[in-house]
């Protein structure tokens, strides 16, 4: 009870997923204040300064055109609604041609949703609800195959390199090489460590994070200069458009290929040319961002290792309470965790199933049992979608809960335990 009273979280152990959660969501929450606090300080004077402008100009308007405030403000909400139909002061391509269509539903399932097209009808609202939940699922799987495609391409390069540096001549001091024979019998001599060592070697994070980090910096650099030239923007603004288009935030304040034809310029080569960039640049963002989120977990893990310090008293005791089951993932030395091998199938069923008192009496299911029941579930399910993901059944080992990478779905289930930092052999 003292322990439990002093303790700076008050409430006994903590799950180690629960508390790599909270930090997460802090961190996100302080991110986001960095971020407000950033933008008003750099954007709230330019609104002022616009709103000014607008105001002035509003003013001599009506005065030079005799024209009452009312009346103008009326006109100008009615070209608000012709905006939001797609109507433009110059001249642009027609919004629901095919082609004009075909561009809607490609920032509709890409999730990029710019903006400046949208449905005006029941009917398409609709549709759009229906069209959007099969066509959004089916583009994320495919940047998931897209992603694990990658990194397996990527491991093979590198895992070819680091043979290549692993089988290199060594040269003695003396500068000549070493001769067959005595190269066959050191070769012999560590031909199981050295296989031993390639066998189980894999990419590191940070190595495949500079490599796709690399490849959307030249893709949005090409593309910049195909958007400078074509739309007339200036670089900084291309490679602006190029990372809100590729990072699927899609404000819609720039959008590309939309005038109807491009003097100097072949339309439809253009066209094809915006639609691969775009393709390419999203796949490339979208698989930099799933490795970054491995590094940003590997940053909370170190700052959970460094919390177990100054909070001991959250951790479980050496002597185990005749009493109490320990629970999974809770953070605590790793001496304590080895003790436990537990399945993902089971692990749940013990901590519900093992309170005899609840199992003998009449009384109803508890809300404890009831989470234990649909832990196992999700746990199950969680199971067979990385072993779907990633094409072969995961091997689950005690050392998973121990490097904080034991799971995961989707493309954290892609790669785990295809880089160093989520091997479970590190």
């Amino acid at each position: 009870m003292a322990c439990r009273s002093g303790c700076c979280c008050g409430s006994g152990p903590i799950n180690e997923d629960n508390a790599r959660f909270l930090l997460l969501a802090l961190f996100i929450v302080v991110y986001l204040l960095c971020g407000a606090a950033v933008f008003s300080a750099l954007e709230e004077p330019k609104e002022r300064e616009a709103k000014a402008r607008w105001a002035q100009r509003f003013e001599h308007f009506s005065q030079k055109y005799n024209l009452s405030k009312k009346e103008l403000r009326n006109f100008l909400r009615n070209y608000e609604e012709a905006n939001v139909a797609g109507i433009r002061v110059d001249t642009i391509r027609p919004r629901w041609d095919f082609t004009g269509a075909f561009y809607f539903v490609g920032t509709v399932v890409s999730t990029i949703g710019f903006g400046m097209t949208t449905p005006a009808t029941i009917g398409g609202k609709v549709f759009l609800m229906f069209y959007g939940l099969l066509g959004c699922a089916a583009t994320i799987l495919f940047f998931n195959l897209f992603l694990e495609r990658v990194i397996t391409v990527i491991a093979l390069v590198l895992k070819s390199c680091h043979e290549r540096r692993h089988n290199k001549v060594v040269l003695p001091q003396n500068g000549r090489r070493v001769s067959d024979g005595n190269r066959a019998s050191g070769a012999a001599a560590g031909e199981g460590g050295k296989g031993e060592d390639l066998a189980g070697w894999k990419p590191s994070v940070y190595c495949v994070m500079l490599i796709l980090g690399a490849a959307a910096i030249l893709v949005s650099c090409c593309a910049s200069l195909m958007y400078s030239a074509a739309e007339g923007w200036g670089y900084l603004d291309s490679l602006y458009f190029c990372f809100v288009a590729f990072s699927t935030i899609g404000f819609g304040d720039m959008v590309s290929s939309q005038r109807v034809v491009y003097e100097g310029h072949a339309t439809t080569a253009y066209r094809v040319g915006n639609f691969f960039f775009i393709l390419t640049g999203v796949c490339c963002i979208y698989s930099l961002f799933n490795v970054i989120s491995i590094v940003i977990k590997q940053v909370l893990n170190w700052l959970l290792r460094r919390l177990e310090a100054p909070c001991r008293c959250c951790f479980p005791r050496r002597g185990h309470h005749p009493h109490r089951h320990p629970r999974r993932n809770v953070v605590a030395p790793g001496h304590l965790r080895a003790r436990r091998d537990p399945s993902i199938e089971t692990d749940a069923i013990n901590e519900s199933e093992t309170d005899p008192g609840r199992r003998m009496s009449g009384e109803m299911i508890s809300m404890r049992d009831f989470l234990a029941a649909n832990k196992v579930n999700l746990a199950i399910m969680q199971k067979q979608l990385s072993e779907m993901a990633i094409g072969h059944p995961r091997q689950c080992s005690s050392t998973s809960h121990q490097n904080g990478f034991s799971g995961g779905v989707g493309a954290l289930g892609i790669m785990n335990n295809r880089l160093a930092e989520t091997s479970v052999d590190r």
